[in-house]
């Protein structure tokens, strides 16, 4: 009797203590619960917060835009000798001569090689680089140089771009590379090789103009070679002058130098990049 007595006091204290241990861990799961809720709301708080900045800015810069201005890649697909109006950058300057201009020019989804837009003297001087200006005149496209010609333009106060440099020199030889046109650009670690031979016949590492025609002042024609193949550059003398120090470092190569370059990334029956930097390979 007293075992059965003694049996179902401990069976009861058991009980009790389980129901207890039940009792006491439920604050622990509910706050575990909690924790993982808190983390969830949080990751979709930053997840919307995100999404609607990225929205935001989107939106802003299409804001931003002009009405009828065509983005990079509305104005890739527009036609040949249609007018076009963008909005861009000035990059660099390569000359003026009787009210008209000739700039290299770049936004952040590609470039537009400005040739002979209408502008004064006056004007010319504020088209420093990273100055917006929107570009109103006609797609043409010379031996391959795809450009805008009979254009006007309007200088956009605000925001100023200038573009880093693309390195393409992987991409030298591909139908790639054109995608990169008039764009700011470097190659890297080309050989020089002879551009040509003086009235000796001596193999040289430049010539004045393509054809060793010209005197010094005049264009300066390079070649340069990567992986067997060898490619034409040119120092455009209205870009860059012979008081310049890349002009300078043209008529310094060697025949067999190693050198790295950056400039505009110019077409003319081919790649023919106008260069405006020269350096030795680093």
């Amino acid at each position: 009797m007293k075992k059965a007595i003694v049996l179902s006091l401990a069976l009861t204290l058991a009980l009790g203590m389980t129901g207890c241990a039940k009792t006491e861990n439920a604050p622990a799961a509910e706050s575990s619960v909690e924790a993982v809720s808190e983390a969830s709301s949080e990751a979709a708080e930053e997840t919307t917060t995100e999404a609607a900045e990225e929205t935001s800015t989107a939106a802003a810069e299409e804001a931003s835009k002009s009405e009828g201005v065509l983005n990079y890649e509305e104005y890739m697909a527009a036609e040949l000798d249609s007018e076009v109006v963008v909005e861009t950058y000035v990059q660099a300057k390569q000359s003026w001569w009787e009210d008209k201009a000739t700039v290299y020019t770049q936004d952040q989804d590609g470039a537009y090689f400005v040739y002979n837009m209408a502008c004064s003297e006056e004007d010319y001087e504020k088209l420093v680089p990273g100055t917006k200006i929107k570009v109103t005149g006609y797609k043409s496209e010379w031996s391959g140089e795809v450009e805008i010609t009979d254009a006007s333009f309007e200088i956009v106060e605000g925001d100023t771009y200038l573009a880093p440099v693309k390195d393409v020199t992987a991409m030298l030889g591909t139908d790639e590379l054109i995608d990169y046109q008039n764009q700011y650009v470097a190659f890297k670690g080309m050989t020089v090789e002879a551009a040509g031979q003086d009235e000796s016949g001596n193999d040289v590492a430049y010539l004045y103009n393509w054809d060793g025609s010209g005197t010094d002042g005049d264009d300066l024609y390079f070649s340069v070679s990567l992986n067997g193949e060898t490619y034409s550059f040119v120092v455009e003398s209205y870009l860059c002058d012979n008081t310049t120090d890349v002009y300078a470092a043209v008529k310094n190569l060697q025949i067999g130098d190693v050198i790295d370059m950056e400039g505009y990334l110019y077409w003319y029956e081919g790649v023919n990049p106008h260069i405006i930097s020269v350096t030795a390979a680093k």
